[in-house]
Parts: C-alpha cells; structure tokens; sequence
C-alpha cells in the first residue's frame, strides 16, 4: 500500500489550520481527537482477548513475550514491558522489547534503522525463540520492514505472532496469526503516529500484559499482591495492600511482612487463614503461587 493511502498518513480535516490556530484552540483540537481514541480501542477488544489468552498459555508454558518496533513503537513497548518487573515481580525475561537500531534508539533516533527487514530478523534470533514465546510487532503504518521480518523469522521458529498497527489491512498482518489493527483516523498532525497511533498502542499493550497478569495469578482484588518492595515507597504500598484485604494493624501487617521478607502474597495468606510461614510458602507453591486458591484450600483444610 502506497504511503500516501495510509489512513495514518492522511490528513486530518479538523486540523487543517493547525497553524492559525490559538494554544487553546491547538490543545482543544488535540484533545478532542483523543476523546475517540479509546472508542477505537473498543473496537477491537474481541482480537486483543483472542490474543492476550494466547499470552496468558504460553507464559503458563514457560515461554515469553516479545515486543518488536522501531521509533516510538519500540519506545511503547519499552515502557509496558519495563514496567512488568516492578508491579508484577515477573523476570526480566517475561515481557521484553527488541528495538529497531539497539537499546541506543530508545533515547536518540537511529536513522534507517526501522527499514531492515534482515536486521529485525537477526535481533530477534539472538534471543533463541521457541515456539512457546509470542511475538508482538508494533507498526502504526503496519509496513514497517523491522518487525516484519522478525515476525517472519517468528513464524518459522513456531512462535505466536501478532501485528499491531492502525491501518486496515497492514502488511505486516500478512503474516501473523492475529492482526490488531486499531484505527483512530488521522492525526492532528499529519503523519505524526507518536499521537493518536501511539496513545491506543499503549492503551493495548497495557491490557494485553495486565489481564495477563490478572489471570497468572499476580492479582488479588485488584491489588498489586506480586509488587517488588525493593524500596521505602513500595514497602508502605506492601503494607498498605495487606491492610486493605486483611483486619490486622499497621504494626501486624509490617511484623507480617518482615516475617516474610515483604512478599505480599505470603503476608496475606497467613493473616487471614493464621497458617505458618513454612505451610503458606508450600501452599503457594502448590497453587500456582494464586492467593485466592492458597486461601480457599488452607482455610477448607483447616484442623
């Protein structure tokens, strides 16, 4: 598809006079345009479900989750996969991003990094894939010669491929097994996807890797119960989760929680069912580390 056909690269009838425009009338353009990014997102939750199931299996399967983009694309999926250690206490390995001209390009543009097909491929070989990992490639245009040809390599090697991008009929969806193709219409700025694009890309991927958390179990309620209290701001939110869900004192939650080195999971497990530390961790253990299961059986068990 030509460039000029794109709908991301079309121009947008309601900015046309962009430049004659006062900042309040920049701003409220801008922001009126955003108000439907979420609709566009709505529009297709069906595919994210299919794919963020898939996500869910394959990390169960000891696989991983890869995001592949170039510029701000890549960017995104920094932000979301680098955020996944400290809420979810998830490995470094789980979520990743492979980015378009190396880790150099997340901070200053590399040119014509993003037109290497080859390159795209051979980045993602070096991270020896297999056919339990999914692969994400993020192109707003949806032809970006990067993360096509590390989804084509994806395929070969049996992963689960997915392109995301806000085109109809992207090429990169030629070849993938799930398409998500979030149409938000013409930016503000023509051409400029680091907006519209880039915020329902966001949007997604901070879906796709929150459900899947949720379902692996790193959720109770919707408390953080998997957080890396690595330092005195995360500590105070581990103490303030286990006194949300449980009837003890801010003093018992902290002794609690220096009792079980600040792992939420087991702080919570053991005030509501007054298990040991010892019984808590191989209940954990048994029960895919699920607070609720642990709970359900310790309590059902008792005595």
């Amino acid at each position: 598809m030509e460039l000029s056909k794109l709908t991301t690269e079309s121009r947008n009838t309601a900015s046309t006079t962009l430049d004659q425009m006062t900042t309040m009338e920049i701003l409220q353009t801008i922001n009126n345009e955003d108000k439907s990014v979420a609709f566009a997102v709505e529009e297709v939750l069906p595919v994210v479900k299919r794919v963020t199931e898939k996500v869910v299996e394959s990390l169960k399967n000891g696989g991983r989750l890869f995001y592949i983009g170039s510029g701000t694309s890549g960017r995104i999926g920094m932000m979301d996969a680098s955020e996944c250690p400290p809420t979810f206490m998830t490995s470094p390995e789980m979520v990743q991003t492979i980015m378009a001209g190396g880790n150099q390009a997340f901070f200053q543009a590399v040119e014509n990094a993003e037109d290497n097909e080859l390159q795209g491929e051979l980045d993602l070989h070096s991270k020896n894939l297999t056919k339990y990992d999914v692969v994400i490639g993020i192109t707003a245009s949806g032809r970006t010669p990067y993360p096509i040809g590390a989804i084509k390599y994806a395929n070969k090697m049996g992963a689960f491929t997915v392109g995301l991008s806000s085109n109809k009929n992207s090429l990169i969806n030629k070849y993938t097994d799930e398409g998500i193709e979030v149409i938000v219409g013409p930016e503000v700025l023509t051409g400029s996807t680091r907006m519209k694009a880039a915020t329902a890309h966001k949007l997604i991927l901070n879906m796709i890797s929150t459900a899947t958390m949720v379902k692996l179990g790193k959720v109770y309620e919707n408390l953080m119960v998997d957080v890396n209290a690595s330092n005195f701001k995360l500590k105070e939110r581990a103490k303030s989760i286990v006194l949300e869900v449980t009837d003890s004192s801010y003093e018992e939650a902290e002794n609690i929680l220096e009792q079980t080195n600040y792992e939420v999971k087991a702080a919570i497990v053991m005030l509501k069912t007054n298990a040991s530390y010892e019984e808590t961790l191989l209940a954990l253990q048994n029960h895919n580390r699920n607070v609720r299961e642990t709970i359900t059986y310790l309590l059902d068990n008792k005595g």
